[in-house]
């Protein structure tokens, strides 16, 4: 005997279906993993967060705990701290009890930049001058930090490793920590805005000569190898 359903309870039913289906769709539409197009490769996820930047006076005869110690003939000083955190993952295809293969499917990093500059109460505006001078540099090599860390994220993406044990989960859990370790420190790396830094202070001896804080940026960034790498604007303009 052939059950008939009324012709209400059908299209009810199908407004159903129709609805989980659409549910589907839009799941995969806001799903950061599906937003390529089919046969798009995977490509990874970069966030630059803003740079935050902090100003602070201290009374020389007693700095603050927090203070990093001045160096030398220093009165002022100028912090940049470049963090960079990386978070992989990856499919993996078992091929027997103990071996199994990951393929790296997804890398996101994040990029932070905090930058704080230390003078004494009373300091002179030269000298705020040249720590300024250094907050640029800082903020010139993060402009494209995350071009740098695109590039360096993209080697990995799609790379495959074989990975053994007795708890293969184990296993690609620390495989995975061990290459977005690897990120990092190969973005740190690249990066390194020390050297500039380090001959924008030998321009200007650390404040302490009449030399264009401007053109001393300029000259520190067009002397040092690593800035060949970095955009062609001049952050003391």
């Amino acid at each position: 005997m052939e059950a008939v359903l009324p012709l209400r309870r059908i299209i009810v039913l199908c407004v159903l279906l129709g609805a989980i289906v659409f549910g589907l769709l839009s799941w995969r539409d806001w799903d950061p993993s599906s937003r390529r197009q089919v046969g798009q490769p995977a490509v990874p996820v970069i966030d630059k967060q803003p740079v935050v930047f902090a100003s602070r006076a201290f009374d020389p005869t007693a700095p603050p705990a927090d203070m990093p110690p001045l160096a030398s003939g220093e009165e002022a000083e100028c912090t940049s701290d470049f963090v960079s955190n990386a978070i992989v993952g990856g499919v993996s295809r078992q091929t027997d009890a103990t071996h199994a293969t990951v393929t790296i499917t997804k890398i996101k990093m994040t990029l932070q930049l905090s930058i704080t500059i230390w003078a004494p109460a009373g300091a002179s505006a030269h000298v705020i001058e040249h720590e300024e001078g250094h907050r640029q540099i800082a903020e010139y090599y993060y402009q494209t930090a995350d071009k740098l860390a695109e590039r360096i994220a993209a080697t990995s993406m799609g790379k495959q490793v074989a990975i053994s044990g007795a708890d293969l989960s184990a296993e690609s859990s620390k495989m995975l920590q061990q290459m977005a370790m690897e990120l990092t420190e190969e973005y740190d790396k690249e990066l390194n805005p020390g050297p500039t830094q380090l001959l924008y202070d030998a321009i200007t001896d650390h404040s302490r000569n009449e030399v264009v804080v401007k053109d001393a940026i300029a000259a520190a960034i067009a002397n040092n190898p690593n800035g060949a790498t970095q955009p062609a604007t001049n952050p003391g303009n």
